[in-house]
């Protein structure tokens, strides 16, 4: 059995954002026309008007400031409200691939690794953008690595999820090294129309380099102590599109072939499953919640992850325990939790023990356990 560290974390961020001012304003448009549009019904009773939206109202809901994109233009055209993303041939990298590797490119180079060091691939996220071949073996392929690559999904989970496979692998000694990515298009599911939803997603990608601990020379190690998994099943979040769409055309282009959810309900099942998830494993470990210095959580609501952090050390967080990075990114699926340890783990001392955490549909909870080396 091998010690396994994460030697170097990676970010692809995209060139475009949107402020929540921006998206109030397409949104508002598109509300204003579809209500002239349905004036007549609307003063019969037989179609419901639509509500505006504000700026203040998103934050205060979300803790979301704004979002990066890979399209702005499509989705705040009022006549469009979704990304454009043309088809690329076949003989072109994906658009999940193209934001791998430039994850994956900036993981390597803080792991001091190249691709003949890396023996697997793991694309681990939320929306796969096709059924085969992996998106993995493509990345793969265009990263020029020898081995072995497969896509996995456990929704806003995959990272945590992915780690642990990753980390599995290297301690069978499967593999010396293994890249486990995350491609997030989270604005390409997302119902811009939807009052109650349409801030909630951005865009992003991120990489993690898991290796053998006797193998590794990077300046950024943490040791992978310990990673523990859960899952409910629950209905709360939910997305039906899926390759049988075609063969039930009544659902084609209806709601749920989108991101719907049920935000209260999943507030109130999940926060306190996180909780004792992290607490347990905390104490499986010999480990109290009082020596984690840091938290980095799936960034999904700023209120889930304050009353996450809460019920654990029965206090308010510091936002150096807890650090914060959905205000600018918005819930990035997968990759938010790894974009906030990506981001807040430089100035933590030797030895400081910490907790990567994912959540979302399904229901699912990861809960890593890391050491700074």
């Amino acid at each position: 059995m091998h010690n396994v560290v994460i030697s170097g974390t990676g970010l692809y961020t995209p060139a475009n954002s949107i402020s929540n001012e921006e998206l109030v304003q397409s949104f508002n448009a598109y509300v204003q026309q579809f209500n002239s549009e349905n004036a007549v019904a609307i003063e019969r009773g037989e179609v419901q008007a639509l509500t505006e939206s504000s700026a203040a109202f998103i934050e205060k809901a979300s803790g979301i400031k704004s979002r990066f994109v890979m399209d702005k233009d499509g989705i705040l055209d009022p006549r469009r409200m979704a990304p454009r993303l043309p088809e690329r041939s076949n003989d072109e990298w994906s658009v999940l691939c193209q934001m791998a590797i430039g994850a994956a490119e900036q993981a390597l180079q803080r792991a001091g690794k190249t691709a003949a060091d890396i023996d697997g691939v793991i694309v681990a996220c939320s929306n796969l953008q096709r059924a085969y071949p992996a998106i993995a073996i493509e990345v793969q392929e265009a990263l020029g690595i020898e081995g072995f690559g497969f896509d996995m999904n456990v929704a806003c989970s995959s990272a945590t999820f992915g780690i642990q496979n990753a980390a599995n692998s290297i301690q069978l000694g499967q593999a010396r090294a293994i890249l486990m990515v995350n491609p997030e298009v989270c604005t390409g599911h997302l119902n811009f129309r939807d009052r109650d939803s349409h801030f909630i997603f951005g865009d992003a990608a991120t990489a993690v380099i898991l290796e053998r601990a006797d193998l590794a020379t990077s300046e950024h190690q943490f040791d992978v102590v310990s990673t523990k998994l859960l899952t409910k099943f629950s209905n709360n979040i939910r997305n039906n599109f899926g390759f049988l769409n075609r063969t039930a055309e009544e659902g084609i282009g209806a709601p749920d072939k989108l991101f719907v959810q049920e935000g209260r309900k999943v507030f109130r099942d999940v926060c306190p499953m996180v909780a004792e998830l992290i607490g347990v494993h905390l104490q499986e470990n010999q480990l109290d919640v009082a020596d984690v210095k840091r938290f980095w959580l799936h960034q999904a609501n700023l209120s889930m992850n304050h009353l996450i952090v809460k019920k654990l050390l029965g206090r308010e967080a510091t936002v150096e325990e807890a650090p914060v990075i959905l205000d600018t990114y918005a819930n990035t699926s997968s990759a938010g939790s790894v974009i906030a340890f990506h981001t807040y783990q430089d100035d933590l001392p030797k030895g400081s023990v910490a907790v990567l955490s994912s959540f979302g549909a399904g229901y699912s909870i990861g809960s890593v356990i890391l050491r700074k080396r």
